[in-house]
């Protein structure tokens, strides 16, 4: 397969995990552009080079799209950009002319604007520093009430309810494409969701219009990938707490079981009992809340003997949001130190940011290896080495330590648990690409 991906920014989730997930199949031929045209969090991506490489890329059978990068520049751009609808309708009706001319099958996905509930403006515009929780407030009661008052500035939430007006026009124009049979899949993300909110309200407009809306947003790209490989995989999901599956993630506005159903059906697959499954999905889901480390949000740990079924299995560990489950590890660990691990049965572990980037990224690499005509066992050693890495070491462990980004020696200790549990000798490489501690970058050679 020939597969052309535009990624939603640079960050390695975004980047480098495509790469990743398509080397464990050698007859997967990924084209993307270059990682430095891509965006990060004070950089639009440039969007006419883009354009150029796009129309110079050779034959392909699928193209998957962030339609943020070439509208605006990349996730966070779409929030920040103070281009007109006519400025970003003019880079869009462009965009529509290179696709046109690929006769390739093309799923694509656009944003619905976040509106997070605090007073960070990283991502967002620089008024979100004063006036983030009082503009989510006000867009929480206008959706809920019907009305709302609030003493956020005129200026500043005439600024706002514009630049939310624009994207959703945007976004009514790409679903115009897909009903002219342009898109094989349009998908309108949600991530950072509560119960209301004008994000919620314009999903529900999008959805009366025919448009398909999801939680999540970084793992779409993955989402889609997987979808591309148009071969059904049947999935039987266990929850580890059973009865607590209605639960709600963090920054999601659907149950944890809801979610896990959206992205097998994303990702083309089907829900199926154990009994008939090719693949077992693992979900080490949480009781009463979702916990969070790095938030100091604790939960309820895994306390349970581990049972690993005998066929094809996966592990999605959501029990926390950005990061491990420590004692679920140290259990998983317990089983692999005993048993090995089996090549031919363990499919993959992720404890990716939310609930949605977990499954996305976890679904997409279960089945690439899962249907992999050339499988690479090796990329697929590097894969698990960097989410454990990445999800375990880092993000459940070393980072609470950590108050710049200049690593430890801590890392040093996980990597030496992980050598052990892998069989395996490698040397890893730490950085942080967007310069703070919430993404580290985790580069692994085998030695």
């Amino acid at each position: 397969m020939k597969i052309c991906v535009i990624p939603i920014d640079n960050r390695p989730v975004c980047y480098n995990l495509i790469k990743d997930i398509a080397d464990i199949d050698g007859n997967i031929e990924l084209y993307m552009p270059d990682r430095k045209l891509l965006g990060d969090l004070t950089r639009n991506a440039d969007t006419e080079k883009i354009f150029e490489w796009l129309k110079s890329l050779p034959p392909v059978d699928k193209i998957v799209i962030a339609l943020d990068t070439t509208a605006y520049g990349g996730l966070i751009p779409s929030r920040r950009s103070n281009l007109s609808f006519e400025q970003i309708k003019e880079k869009t009706e462009n965009l529509k002319e290179i696709l046109l001319s690929k006769n390739a099958e093309i799923h694509a996905f656009s944003s619905i604007m976040r509106i997070s509930n605090n007073n960070v403006n990283q991502e967002e515009k620089e008024y979100w520093k004063d006036y983030g929780t009082k503009i989510f407030n006000y867009s929480y009661n206008l959706h809920k009430d019907g009305h709302a008052n609030t003493d956020v500035p005129k200026e500043i939430l005439e600024d706002y309810l514009n630049t939310r007006k624009r994207n959703f026009e945007i976004n009514k124009l790409y679903l115009e494409w897909q009903k002219q049979g342009i898109f094989k899949t349009l998908i309108f993300s949600k991530d950072d969701c509560a119960q209301y909110g004008l994000n919620v309200q314009e999903a529900q407009e999008l959805e009366k219009l025919g448009g398909f809306t999801k939680t999540g947003a970084d793992e779409i790209p993955l989402s889609l990938f997987a979808r591309a490989i148009n071969k059904k995989v049947k999935i039987s999901p266990i929850f580890i707490e059973d009865d607590q599956k209605h639960l709600i993630s963090n920054y999601e506005d659907i149950s944890i079981e809801k979610s896990v159903l959206s992205q097998i059906e994303l990702a083309g697959m089907e829900v199926s009992n154990e009994e008939n499954a090719d693949m077992v999905l693992i979900i080490n889901n949480f009781r009463n809340n979702q916990g969070e480390i790095v938030m100091k949000k604790d939960t309820e740990p895994f306390n349970k003997i581990l049972e690993l079924p005998q066929k094809p299995y996966a592990i999605a560990d959501v029990r926390f949001a950005n990061g491990a489950d420590n004692k679920f590890v140290e259990e998983l660990f317990k089983d692999f130190s005993k048993n090995n691990i089996d090549d031919k049965t363990f499919y993959g572990y992720s404890a990716w940011n939310t609930s949605a980037n977990t499954l996305g990224s976890l679904l997409c690499a279960l089945k690439v290896k899962y249907m992999a005509k050339n499988y690479n066992e090796k990329a697929f050693k590097k894969l698990q080495l960097i989410r454990f890495s990445d999800d375990w070491a880092y993000q459940a462990n070393v980072r609470q330590n950590l108050k710049t980004t200049k690593i430890t020696d801590d890392m040093k200790l996980f990597e030496s648990r992980l050598k052990e549990i892998f069989n395996t000798d490698f040397k890893a490489e730490y950085s942080f690409p967007w310069n703070r501690l919430f993404e580290i970058e985790v580069s692994i050679e085998f030695n």
